[in-house]
């Protein structure tokens, strides 16, 4: 198993450029099997979860062409079917969780889709009813293997359907426009999330020939078509790593300028960053990140602690929450963190804790952090990456403590993050990979 080990201490300065946002790449890729024409897509991470699933469609028949490191062409006019039932397809599909929103593009053109129960993190419950729920609205009839935890779905003339999702997911909502766009007559999708991502993969199908209005909104609108073409498609900077090197120019007092990252597209990460006193600075389409030797939480008006907590966009998004709560280790004030979505994302704060910070687990969901304001660096230790994000966030602290750190299980971390040590280390960080 790898592992880093960081000589923490060290400032760090220089460029840096997100990668292309996994989640939406996620999607991306999923969404070619909807036509046999070619789709080129660029600016694809080279990440684990992402390379996983372009072996998976590959190994069902889709035509794959590297045009460059992050640029690909793709052709799904020959799709093996029989790859469904495979081992190896059961083995790959069940070690990333985006291998669910294979199941729309499936139903949608060839009326079948199978499925194991995806992976992911182990970050609590992650369940998918409402994926199923809404292609059943669709008129996909759905069986679950419990004993194999196997999905089956089938759905030979999908007919559009008005339906209120019980819940905003991202990946829910990905499934059910991938199903409605082939479906026949108007779907309408209440309560769907709205994410850059989606906006994202909407603005694709469209470009493909599909009918979906209200795009950026929790209300689509999808008019039915018979066929989609090819096209080119351009994902975005992800915000998540965005957000990771803000953070990580805070903890480590460096001056870092993270370019091109589509600010339009970032909601409001830099505001609350901001809220924990760090000092940003939009230039063009870069944000700056000067040195700063301290910074300080912000209160509320009535001078209550504040408090951090995700949402469905255009709120939070809960990922970036590992990264704000360690960052708030050594700001000047208190926070309250609140991870209301998963009820395993917080545990990672016993790693910190044996760092030297302040932080009391309230419960699954809520963090209060006392910030120590530089005065009290953190230790560093021997740790394990529990997940892409908390992974992350010990990089950051580990980053900054005084020592020497090692992180176990950094297949996590290259899960999310392309290449980190090496660009990292190009801006002076002491990383290395064993």
């Amino acid at each position: 198993m790898n592992k880093f080990r960081i000589e923490g201490g060290c400032k760090l300065q220089g460029e840096v450029t997100p990668q292309g946002a996994k989640n939406e790449a996620l999607q991306i890729l999923c969404a070619v099997l909807l036509t046999s024409d070619e789709v080129v897509v660029k600016n694809i991470p080279s990440i684990r979860d992402v390379n996983t699933l372009i072996d998976i469609i590959d190994e069902m028949g889709v035509k794959v062409t590297k045009l460059s490191d992050h640029d690909y062409s793709f052709q799904s006019d020959n799709l093996n079917l029989e790859y469904l039932h495979s081992k190896e397809f059961v083995q790959k599909t069940a070690k990333i969780r985006g291998s669910v929103m294979l199941v729309g593009p499936l139903v949608a053109r060839f009326g079948k889709a199978y499925i194991p129960k995806p992976g992911g993190d182990k970050i609590g419950r992650r369940r998918l009813d409402t994926h199923f729920i809404g292609l059943q609205n669709l008129g996909a009839n759905f069986e679950y293997n419990a004993e194999g935890k196997f999905y089956h779905v089938e759905g030979k003339n999908l007919k559009g359907a008005y339906m209120l999702l019980d819940e905003a997911s991202v990946t829910g909502t990905a499934n059910i426009i991938m199903a409605g766009v082939l479906a026949e007559g108007e779907t309408t999708i209440y309560n769907a999330a709205c994410e850059p991502y989606i906006q994202q993969l909407c603005k694709m199908l469209n470009s493909m020939g599909a009918k979906i209005s209200g795009i950026g909104s929790n209300m689509l609108k999808i008019e039915g078509v018979k066929k989609l073409g090819g096209c080119t498609h351009r994902i975005l900077p992800d915000m998540i790593e965005i957000g990771s090197f803000i953070g990580l120019a805070a903890m480590t007092g460096s001056e870092i300028t993270i370019k091109n990252v589509s600010y339009e597209n970032l909601g409001i990460i830099p505001k609350s960053f901001q809220r924990l006193g760090i000092k940003l600075e939009r230039r063009n389409d870069d944000i700056f990140i000067p040195a700063q030797d301290n910074y300080e939480i912000e209160t509320f008006i009535d001078g209550s602690i504040m408090n951090i907590d995700d949402a469905p966009w255009p709120g939070l998004t809960p990922d970036l929450l590992s990264v704000l709560l360690v960052t708030a280790t050594q700001a000047k004030g208190s926070v309250l963190v609140h991870q209301k979505m998963f009820e395993s994302r917080l545990f990672f704060t016993d790693k910190l804790i044996d760092m030297g910070a302040q932080i009391i687990l309230c419960d699954p969901h809520r963090a209060t952090v006392i910030g120590l304001n530089k005065a009290q660096i953190l230790r560093g230790i021997n740790m394990t990456s529990p997940d892409i994000r908390a992974g992350m966030a010990l990089l950051i602290a580990a980053l900054s403590a005084k020592g020497t750190s090692v992180i176990d299980n950094i297949d996590q971390i290259d899960r999310g993050y392309e290449r980190i040590d090496e660009r990292l280390n190009a801006l002076g960080a002491r990383i290395t990979r064993v």
